[in-house]
């Protein structure tokens, strides 16, 4: 059964169904929200190409995030463009003896960050920063482990830079749409710390949350450095908050 989720803006529509739960998969496939796909003008086949690889088309000036939401949004595009080419390449070039069951997770995963990019760059309009450069070099994309390593680091790093970020958001509908994508990138970390660590407590480890059951929260400016050796295009960071 399908439920029909209107943040106020008739363009911006997502999609949730309700399912049982049969493993990390299935878990995955409907988790959260989804946006629909002819909201954001984005075809189904969309993500088997990367996010773009041209910075600034030879400008000299780094590029600049804006004020405000266009701030926190661009923000948190810049993210989802990294993400969303991290899992293109972990597709398009899978690690050594992958099973079906982490190939069909890791391509759910993807497509999730294709949509959160593609809604991202659609809510932004002529305001959305440019496709940027992404470094992968320290990624053997061979290794299962590397490649898992690294995409736990991204997914906790989304969960922590969405709570620390949505405080800054004014419009209450972006504010929603963020709740539900943290909601997603939260159910990511989880199914791939449990890849690495099955059976275990690592889902929600003591390292991710705290005490009193909260995912880590980290301001924009951290999140921003952590990320940033990932990222080749030359971005101003300066205005980020950092409390």
């Amino acid at each position: 059964m399908f439920r029909k989720l209107d943040t106020g803006d008739e363009e911006l529509r997502f999609l949730s169904r309700l399912t049982q739960v049969k493993g990390r998969r299935t878990f995955l496939t409907w988790s959260g929200v989804t946006i629909a796909a002819v909201a954001v003008g984005c075809k189904a086949d969309d993500g088997l190409q990367p996010s773009g690889r041209s910075p600034r088309g030879g400008a000299t000036e780094p590029v600049d995030l804006g004020t405000g939401d266009f701030l926190v949004l661009n923000f948190a595009y810049a993210l989802e463009q990294l993400e969303a080419a991290f899992y293109t390449q972990v597709i398009a070039s899978p690690f050594s003896g992958i099973t079906d069951e982490e190939s069909s997770l890791l391509d759910d995963v993807r497509k999730h960050e294709l949509i959160h990019r593609e809604f991202f760059k659609a809510a932004l309009g002529s305001s959305a920063i440019p496709a940027l450069e992404v470094d992968f070099t320290d990624v053997d994309f061979g290794s299962r482990q590397s490649v898992l390593e690294t995409a736990r680091t991204f997914e906790d790093l989304g969960v922590s830079a969405y709570n620390g970020a949505g405080k800054y958001l004014e419009n209450l509908d972006y504010l929603l749409v963020a709740g539900k994508i943290v909601s997603v990138e939260a159910r990511h970390a989880a199914a791939i710390r449990d890849l690495l660590a099955p059976k275990t407590a690592a889902f929600a480890g003591d390292d991710v949350v705290d005490e009193q059951g909260l995912d880590v929260v980290n301001t924009p400016a951290d999140v921003f450095a952590a990320a940033d050796p990932f990222i080749t295009t030359e971005i101003d960071g300066s205005t980020l908050p950092t409390t």
